[in-house]
């Protein structure tokens, strides 16, 4: 999900579940607090809120969902009572905070896709989120992704410094060396007029 939705407290640990989606209108909360009611325990309820004025959840919204064991709220939209928030200890990721309230009117999404914070989020997908960022896993790639990031977590705790230091220098002196890197005081003339090769990991 884009970076503007983020920890709104703390040190906030890191929580995984699947989605439990709903999509409040504008101004509006009724959905979630229909949700914190319906979801079962572990899921992580993601919100297509309407607008960032007014607040989808207060501190007993957030009270009930952790005490029927729901994992967190994700919210495309802003939510109020944040020190009551963090004296639970309940994760919220969200785009802020808002003094206003919503109503509880409109009938929307519950338990189904919507889009939040640029993903589409459909019921079951896994959500993983940290104070680094939020990833939305497709239900069905759960087990390809699982095993994927197994094997690289396990690369990376086999990996001491020195070893990634030496692997980093040779791969980054091969990029040098392909895109025509003459030195400290030379480049070739594509690269001094702004073209710039593909994504590579930051590290």
């Amino acid at each position: 999900m884009d970076a503007g939705l983020r920890p709104l407290w703390t040190p906030i640990p890191r929580i995984a579940g699947p989605a439990y989606p709903v999509r409040c209108a504008p101004g509006d909360n009724l959905m979630l607090h229909a949700a914190i009611h319906r979801a079962p325990p572990g899921s992580v309820i993601v919100v297509e809120a309407g607008d960032t004025a007014f607040a989808v959840a207060g501190g007993n919204v957030c009270a009930v969902a952790q005490r029927r064991g729901i994992a967190a709220f994700v919210v495309d939209g802003v939510i109020w009572d944040l020190a009551e928030t963090r004296a639970l200890g309940f994760p919220v990721f969200a785009r802020g905070l808002s003094p206003m309230p919503g109503q509880k009117q409109a009938l929307d999404v519950l338990n189904g896709p919507v889009q939040c914070g640029g993903v589409r989020v459909s019921p079951g997908d896994l959500v993983v989120a940290d104070e680094e960022g939020i990833v939305v896993v497709p239900g069905e790639r759960r087990a390809e992704v699982w095993a994927a990031a197994s094997i690289k977590a396990g690369k990376d705790a086999a990996t001491s410094l020195d070893d990634w230091e030496a692997e980093h220098r040779e791969r980054i002196d091969r990029l040098l060396r392909e895109r025509g890197f003459a030195g400290e005081q030379g480049f070739p003339s594509e690269v001094a007029h702004g073209v710039r090769g593909g994504g590579e990991s930051p590290g």
